[in-house]
């Protein structure tokens, strides 16, 4: 699980919930199919992470990058990206660009132990918690366990901490991004369109 990878954190690490930020994408391909009059293709998975650490305070560099998804166990990967796949292509899997290093990995939630909320919660309390982390961005599924994770965020002292959603949340501990506009350009869709 989890701590696996605990002790071997880097200093940056994008925590995501994966069917979250899967369902979104979802949202805005449907919104955007309508609007542009197009099909939108599925999201680049690499130019994505790319935009979330950029939005995250990267600039481009030698940068060691580690990405953790949590996903409901028996979904096998996400339906709107591309790679997809949480065992073939995701897991344990990295790719090098401009930005750095990115290593992926993908954590099934037990759902006869515990609930998504309670173990992306207890997966940031491990990142905010170890020393090696400097830099962290969180992708929660905020209309479900949004005030846990501010609440979280609230007592962050030292780390930089980048929060993602789709609307503006209130709190301390942490900056903001709007997710929309990263997965908008990982979906090929471009600000000239709109």
């Amino acid at each position: 699980m989890i701590t696996e990878v605990n002790n071997k954190l880097s200093k940056n690490v994008i925590l995501v919930d994966a069917s979250y930020v899967d369902k979104v994408a979802f949202d805005l391909t449907v919104n955007f199919e309508r609007m542009l009059m197009r099909r939108i293709p599925k999201a680049d998975l690499a130019h994505w992470l790319d935009c979330i650490a950029l939005d995250g305070g990267l600039q481009p560099g030698e940068n060691d990058i580690q990405v953790i998804f949590i996903y409901k166990k028996g979904v096998n990967g996400l339906s709107n990206f591309t790679p997809s796949q949480f065992g073939n292509d995701i897991h344990s899997k990295a790719f090098k660009d401009n930005i750095g290093e990115f290593t992926m990995y993908a954590f099934p939630v037990e759902e006869n132990v515990t609930t998504t909320e309670f173990f992306f919660l207890d997966t940031l309390a491990l990142i905010l918690d170890n020393e090696n982390v400097e830099n962290v961005m969180v992708l929660p599924d905020i209309e479900k366990y949004g005030g846990e994770v501010r609440g979280q965020l609230k007592k962050n002292k030292n780390k930089q901490v980048t929060l993602f959603a789709m609307e503006p949340q209130m709190g301390t501990g942490f900056n903001q991004q709007i997710l929309g506009y990263s997965l908008m350009s990982a979906l090929g869709i471009s600000g000239d369109e709109l």
